[in-house]
């Protein structure tokens, strides 16, 4: 994208995010209200930028507050708490990324593990909306759609934003996928609305 494109973009989000029909969860047909802002990987520094900006705009020019919840930055708070973070570098720099894969999967497992401690955040922080960030950084510990799924159980009083990098697919006939990188298919995940196809 190109800066204007991000800012223009970034306009929008400000525009759809601080109307009370969001806040209120209107016109969602009984879905969750679940969002996802693809952007291409190229731009993470620049959606970085915009995101920060976006919430001081909802918040000074709406009283709109958001929590965002970073899932590498959780994760990484989780495996401290338990004692392993420290062995687990060892274990990459000794073996490979490759050997970290499946005890980083049973430790950071959505349902038992990642779940319970974003609602731990959710229950102790007043917010009007989730922005859920650093899908990338955890891939492929935890899969985007798999947190997806799961969060359906504990977070959908308010609005949840999750930003993407990839590219969010929706068909009629194949239904909805999420492609992180925009080469990786996580996986198909039906509930989510684009963001951008949202009018304010």
């Amino acid at each position: 994208m190109t800066t204007q494109q991000v800012l223009e973009q970034e306009q929008h989000l400000v525009s759809v995010l601080g109307t009370r029909r969001f806040l209120e969860m209107e016109g969602l047909g009984n879905e969750v209200p679940f969002f996802i802002y693809p952007y291409d990987p190229e731009d993470a520094l620049a959606v970085a930028a915009a995101k920060k900006r976006l919430k001081n705009k909802l918040k000074n020019d709406h009283g709109v507050t958001v929590l965002e919840i970073n899932l590498y930055d959780l994760t990484v708070e989780m495996l401290q708490a338990r004692g392993v973070w420290d062995r687990l570098l060892k274990l990459e720099v000794e073996q490979g990324k490759d050997a970290l894969l499946k005890p980083l999967q049973n430790m950071l497992d959505p349902g038992s593990k990642l779940i319970p401690a974003i609602k731990e955040r959710l229950d102790t922080v007043s917010y009007d909306i989730l922005f859920l960030t650093g899908i990338g950084e955890v891939f492929p510990y935890i899969r985007s759609h798999n947190v997806l799924n799961n969060l359906q159980s504990v977070a959908t009083s308010k609005p949840m934003l999750m930003f993407f990098p990839g590219d969010y697919k929706q068909s009629g006939t194949s239904g909805s996928s999420l492609v992180l990188f925009g080469r990786l298919k996580d996986d198909n995940y039906y509930r989510a609305f684009d963001i951008r196809d949202r009018e304010a």
